[in-house]
C-alpha cells in the first residue's frame, strides 16, 4: 500500500515585468472583452487553429504541409469543421488567381475526414469562400472560364478589353450526402451591354440595374473579372449575398428560385428569377452614380449580421462589411440597412438606384493607419456589441467596445507560415490571414469537448503574459487553491474558488502542462509524470507544490 508523505509548499511569487509581447496576445481587458474562442486559418500553412482569448491553442485541425487555405473555415453546431483548401504548388494550374481554392472538406472534431468535394480543372475552379447552410448543404463560388469568342458573342468590347479569356463566376449549392448540385446561379445568364446591337444582351444599362454590364471596367481583378470573395446565406429571407470587390459592390440573389428560374428573369418569391434583387456600393456599375456616390472599395467579408446576435439587437439582420480601401491609408468597417419592403418582397429604389446613400455605422481603428489592408480581412459584431476586426494583410486583430476602447489585440505569430519566437517583429504580408471569427463559449459545438489550453502558436511564449494583463476583480481575489492527494501517483484534484489559468512546471522551472482551472474541483491526470517535485503557478502569483511518488 502506497504510504503518502504529505509535503505541501506555500510560496510567495512575485511576477517580474517582461517587455510587452510583439506577437500573439498583445492586449486583453477581460472585464470588457467578449469571452469566446477565435477561429483562424492563416495563409502559407495548412492548419486551422481555435484559440482562447489568452491566445492559447485549445484545438487544432492539422493537415499535411502540401496544403494551403483556399480560404475559409467554419465550425458547425454539430462540431464539424468545414474548410476550403488547395495544393501549395500552383505552377501549371490551368486557372489560378489570388484566393484560389479547389477542395471543400468536412472533418469531425478529431480531424477525421468525413467528406471531400473538388472542382479544379481547365474550365472551372472553386475559390475564396463557402456558406454552410442550415439544411446541411454548402454554397460555393466557382470560376467559369470564358473564351475570347464567347466574350465577343456576349457583347464584350474587345477593342478596349484585349484579354483572350475571362473568368466569370457562378454559385452552386451542393448536398454533401450525395454530391448533387441542387441549385445553381450563373452570372453569365444576366448580362447587359450597350456596345454592339448585333450581339446578345444589348440594352440600355441604366434601365436595367438588375443586369450585369459585361463592359464595366472592373478594378484589380485581371482575368478574374468579378473575383467574388465572400458569400452568405439568409435563411429567413431565402436569399444569397455575394461580394464583388472588382465592381466595389455587394449583390443579393433570390435563392427561392429553381435552377431553371435562376437562369432567367422571372420566378421565385421576388418574381425576378436570377436577376439581381439588390446591389450596393457603386451605382456607377449601372450608370446611376448621379444618384448615389461610390461607398465601397474592394470590400471583403460581406455578411448579414445574425450569428449569435439577438433578434432584438438593432443591428440584427443588417449587413456588415469590411471596406478595405475606404481611405488612402486606412480601412473601415461598415454596417448598412438595405431598403427592404417585406410586403412587396423587394429592395426599393430611389430614382432608379438602390440605397442607402451611406452606411449607418462606420468605424476605423482609433489610430486609423493601424487598420489598412488592401485585401482579405473581416469584421464581426459580437453579442455584447463589441466589434472584432481583423486586418488581414498584417494578421492583426483587435476588439472595440461601443465606446471605441481597444480591449483585445492579437497578432498572428507566423512568418510565411512558420512559427516565430515571441519578441520577433513581423512585417505586413508576412502573416496574412483571410478572416478571424469568434464563437461564444457556450456554442453547441463545444459541448463535451476538451478545450483546455494546449500551448501557443508562437515559440518561446511568455505563458504568464495573459495573467499579467488581466485586471479583473478575480485577479485580486485570494484564491485558496487546494491540491490533494499530495503526494500522489496517478492524479491530483485541484480545488479552485475561481476560474483561472495555471501551469505545471518541474523543479527546474520547465513547463510540463498548461491548464484552465474551473471554479470547483479539477481532476488532473499525472500518471505520465516522473517522480519528483512539481509546482502549480496560478494567475494571481501563487505557487503551490506537490510531490509525485510512485
Amino acid at each position: 500500500m502506497l504510504k503518502y508523505i504529505v509535503s505541501v509548499f506555500f510560496l510567495t511569487f512575485i511576477i517580474h515585468g517582461k517587455s510587452q509581447n510583439t506577437i500573439g496576445l498583445i492586449t486583453y481587458n477581460k472585464d470588457l472583452s467578449y469571452d469566446g474562442y477565435n477561429l483562424i486559418y492563416p495563409h502559407n500553412q495548412p492548419n486551422v487553429y481555435l484559440l482562447n482569448n489568452c491566445g492559447e491553442i485549445v484545438h487544432t485541425w492539422s493537415d499535411s504541409s502540401i496544403w494551403r487555405p483556399g480560404n475559409t473555415a467554419y465550425i458547425t453546431k454539430q462540431g464539424k469543421l468545414i474548410k476550403c483548401k488547395r495544393n501549395r504548388v500552383i505552377t501549371g494550374n490551368p486557372i489560378w488567381f489570388g484566393g484560389g481554392g479547389a477542395i471543400v472538406e468536412i472533418r469531425d472534431w478529431d480531424n477525421n475526414l468525413e467528406w471531400s468535394y473538388e472542382i479544379n480543372d481547365t474550365l472551372h475552379r472553386l475559390h475564396h469562400d463557402i456558406a454552410p447552410m442550415p439544411n446541411g448543404n454548402i454554397l460555393m463560388i466557382v470560376w467559369d472560364k470564358k473564351t475570347k469568342n464567347e466574350l465577343i458573342a456576349a457583347g464584350r468590347d474587345t477593342t478596349i478589353f484585349k484579354e483572350n479569356e475571362l473568368h466569370a463566376d457562378y454559385i452552386i449549392e451542393v448536398n454533401p450526402k450525395n454530391n448533387e448540385i441542387v441549385w445553381q446561379w450563373n452570372m453569365w445568364d444576366h448580362l447587359i451591354q450597350d456596345f454592339d446591337p448585333t450581339k446578345a444582351n444589348f440594352g440600355k444599362i441604366a434601365d436595367h440595374p438588375e443586369k450585369i454590364d459585361i463592359n464595366f471596367p472592373s478594378v484589380a481583378g485581371g482575368n478574374s473579372w468579378l473575383h467574388t470573395n465572400a458569400i452568405d446565406y439568409n435563411e429567413e429571407l431565402d436569399q444569397v449575398m455575394i461580394s464583388i470587390p472588382t465592381f466595389n459592390e455587394i449583390w443579393i440573389l433570390d435563392h427561392s428560385t429553381t435552377t431553371a428560374q435562376a437562369s432567367g428573369s422571372s420566378g421565385g418569391l421576388s418574381g425576378k428569377g436570377g436577376d439581381l434583387m439588390y446591389r450596393w456600393g457603386n451605382s456607377a456599375t449601372y450608370k446611376k452614380d448621379d444618384i448615389f456616390k461610390q461607398t465601397l472599395f474592394f470590400q471583403h467579408n460581406v455578411h448579414w449580421i445574425d450569428d449569435f446576435i439577438s433578434p432584438l439587437n438593432p443591428n440584427y439582420g443588417k449587413i456588415g462589411i469590411f471596406n478595405n480601401r475606404a481611405g488612402e491609408n486606412y480601412s473601415t468597417v461598415n454596417f448598412i440597412n438595405p431598403p427592404w419592403d417585406m410586403y412587396e418582397w423587394r429592395y426599393t429604389k430611389t430614382s432608379g438606384a438602390w440605397g442607402p446613400a451611406s452606411s449607418y455605422y462606420e468605424n476605423k481603428h482609433p489610430e486609423p493607419a493601424k487598420l489598412f489592408s488592401g485585401g482579405l480581412s473581416s469584421v464581426q459584431l459580437l453579442p455584447n456589441d463589441n466589434i472584432l476586426i481583423l486586418s488581414g494583410s498584417s494578421g492583426y486583430a483587435f476588439e472595440l467596445t461601443p465606446k471605441n476602447e481597444i480591449v483585445w489585440e492579437y497578432i498572428v505569430p507566423l512568418k510565411n507560415g512558420n512559427q516565430v519566437n515571441q519578441g520577433a517583429l513581423i512585417s505586413a504580408n508576412d502573416n496574412t490571414t483571410f478572416r478571424m471569427y469568434r464563437y461564444p463559449k457556450d456554442f453547441e459545438a463545444f459541448d463535451g469537448k476538451d478545450l483546455t489550453p494546449k500551448g501557443f502558436i508562437e515559440l518561446n511564449p511568455d505563458i504568464n503574459y495573459c495573467n499579467k494583463l488581466v485586471k479583473t476583480e478575480n485577479s485580486v481575489q485570494k484564491n485558496n487553491t487546494n491540491i490533494y492527494p499530495n503526494p500522489s501517483s496517478e492524479f491530483i484534484i485541484i480545488e479552485s474558488h475561481i476560474d483561472i489559468n495555471a501551469r505545471i512546471s518541474d523543479i527546474n522551472n520547465k513547463q510540463i502542462l498548461t491548464i484552465q482551472l474551473s471554479a470547483g474541483k479539477n481532476e488532473i491526470d499525472i500518471s505520465g509524470f516522473q517522480n519528483g517535485l512539481y509546482f502549480i503557478t496560478t494567475r494571481d502569483g501563487l505557487i503551490k507544490a506537490f510531490n509525485i511518488i510512485k
